[in-house]
C-alpha cells in the first residue's frame, strides 16, 4: 500500500534511491589499479579502466532527455522500477564478466538506468512537495546523496582489498530498494498545463539569460573534468607516492566526498549572506588551493587538507549552480535549462579522463594537478568578469 507523502518511509525511499546516482562510477574508483594489472595484457588498458569508471556518465548525459519524455508517457514509478532492475543487473555485471570490453556495455546500460533513475527521483520530489518544503528536501537530498558517496566509496575500497571484482556488488542494493519503490511510492497525479504555457514561454525566451547559461554549463563541464580527477587519477597518485592500498585511496577520495557534503549542507547560510559571484569565487579559489596542495605533497597525510578543501569548494559549487540557473531562468523553460546542466555536468565527468589521462602521461600526474588547479583560478577570473556584470544575481 502506497504511502502519504510525508509518511518518512516516503522520504528514506527517496534519498536512499537518490544515493544510487553517486555509487554509479566512483564506488568501484579504488578497484582501478587492481582491474589495471588483471587486464595488463590489454592494448591501451589504461584508457580502457578509467573509461570503465566514467563511462555511466556519458550515458548519464545521452539517457536524461530521453528519460524525461518517457516519465510523462509511461508514469514516474514504472520507469523507476524498469531503470532499478537494470541498474542492479546492469551494474553488478563486473562480478562475472571476463572482458573489459562487456565490462564497458555493462557500464553504459547502468548510465541509462542512473539517466532514469535521477530524472524520476526528482521529478517525483516535485511532484510531491511544493514551496519550502520542496526546497529543504532538494537539500536534504544534496547532502544524503554526497554522504552516500561517503559509505560506497570507503566500502569499494575495503571491498576492492578482497577482490577488484567485489565493489560491483554494491549496485545489487538497488534490487532490494525495489520493493519499497513498488509499495510505498504513490504514483502522483498530472495535470497538463502545457497549453496555457506556449505564449508566456514565448514572451520570457525573449529575455533568456544565454550568455549566463552558457557560462554556468561551462562551468559545471570544466568542474567535472578538473574534479573527477580525483576517482579516476587519485589512486595512481596515492601508489605512486606513497605505495597507497586500495582502501586508502577510497578513504582519500571518500574524504573529498564528505566535505563537498559539509559544503552543501553549509551552501544556505553562505548564500544568505553572499552574492552568487562570491560563492562562484570561494568554490573556485578552494578547488584551486586544494588541487594546489595535493600538487606539493609528498606524503599521504598531505593528500588529505587538500582533498578536504577541493571538496568543500566542489559542494559550495553543484547548489550555487543550480540556484543560479533556477534564478535566472524563465519558469516555462526552467527544466530544459537544469537538464541541459546535468548533461554538461555528466559530459566532464567522461571527457576527464580523456583529457586528463594524455596530460599525465606528458607532464605526470603532480604536474596534472597543478595544472587543473590553475585552470580553476583562471575559471575564477572569467566568472568574475562575466557576473560582474550581471547585478540581478546578488
Amino acid at each position: 500500500m502506497s504511502q502519504p507523502i510525508n509518511s518518512p518511509l516516503v522520504k528514506m525511499t527517496l534519498l536512499f534511491v537518490s544515493t544510487l546516482a553517486v555509487m554509479a562510477s566512483a564506488t568501484i574508483a579504488p578497484s582501478l589499479p587492481i582491474m589495471r594489472e588483471h587486464f595488463a595484457d590489454v592494448d591501451n588498458v589504461d584508457y580502457w579502466v578509467r573509461l570503465v569508471l566514467t563511462a555511466p556518465s556519458l550515458f548519464v548525459a545521452i539517457g536524461a532527455p530521453f528519460a524525461g519524455f518517457m516519465i510523462d508517457s509511461i508514469g514516474r514509478k514504472t520507469l523507476l522500477a524498469i531503470t532499478l532492475i537494470m541498474y542492479g543487473l546492469a551494474g553488478s555485471s563486473g562480478l562475472w564478466l571476463n572482458s573489459i570490453g562487456l565490462i564497458l556495455v555493462g557500464r553504459a546500460l547502468l548510465g541509462l538506468s542512473v539517466a532514469g533513475i535521477m530524472t524520476t527521483a526528482t521529478t517525483l520530489i516535485a511532484d510531491y512537495y511544493t514551496g519550502t518544503t520542496r526546497a529543504k528536501f532538494l537539500g536534504l537530498q544534496a547532502a544524503f546523496m554526497a554522504l552516500g558517496g561517503v559509505v560506497f566509496l570507503s566500502g569499494g575500497g575495503f571491498l576492492a582489498e578482497v577482490n577488484w571484482r567485489m565493489p560491483f556488488l554494491l549496485y545489487s542494493v538497488a534490487l532490494l530498494l525495489l520493493p519499497l519503490v513498488l509499495l510505498i511510492l504513490p504514483e502522483p497525479r498530472r495535470n497538463s498545463q502545457s497549453s496555457g504555457q506556449q505564449s508566456s514561454s514565448q514572451t520570457q525566451a525573449v529575455s533568456f539569460p544565454f550568455a549566463l547559461v552558457v557560462l554556468t554549463y561551462t562551468i559545471a563541464f570544466l568542474a567535472q573534468v578538473v574534479f573527477y580527477m580525483v576517482p579516476v587519477q587519485l589512486p595512481f597518485y596515492l601508489q605512486a607516492l606513497t605505495n597507497a592500498s586500495a582502501s586508502q585511496s577510497g578513504l582519500a577520495i571518500a574524504l573529498a566526498t564528505l566535505f563537498a557534503a559539509i559544503g552543501s549542507i553549509l551552501y544556505q547560510r553562505i548564500k544568505a549572506r553572499l552574492s552568487f559571484m562570491s560563492v562562484y569565487e570561494i568554490a573556485f579559489f578552494g578547488i584551486g588551493v586544494g588541487y594546489g596542495l595535493i600538487c606539493f605533497a609528498n606524503g599521504y597525510g598531505m593528500v588529505l587538507p587538500g582533498l578536504a578543501i577541493a571538496g568543500f569548494g566542489l559542494g559550495l559549487l553543484l547548489p550555487n549552480m543550480n540556484l543560479c540557473l533556477t534564478s535566472i531562468a524563465p519558469d516555462t523553460l526552467r527544466g530544459r535549462t537544469l537538464g541541459g546542466l546535468t548533461t554538461c555536468f555528466f559530459l566532464g565527468q567522461f571527457i576527464s579522463p580523456l583529457l586528463s589521462q594524455p596530460l599525465s602521461q606528458l607532464v605526470g600526474l603532480r604536474v596534472a594537478y597543478g595544472l587543473a588547479g590553475i585552470l580553476v583560478i583562471v575559471l575564477a577570473l572569467v566568472t568574475f568578469v562575466v557576473m560582474s556584470r550581471q547585478k540581478r544575481l546578488a
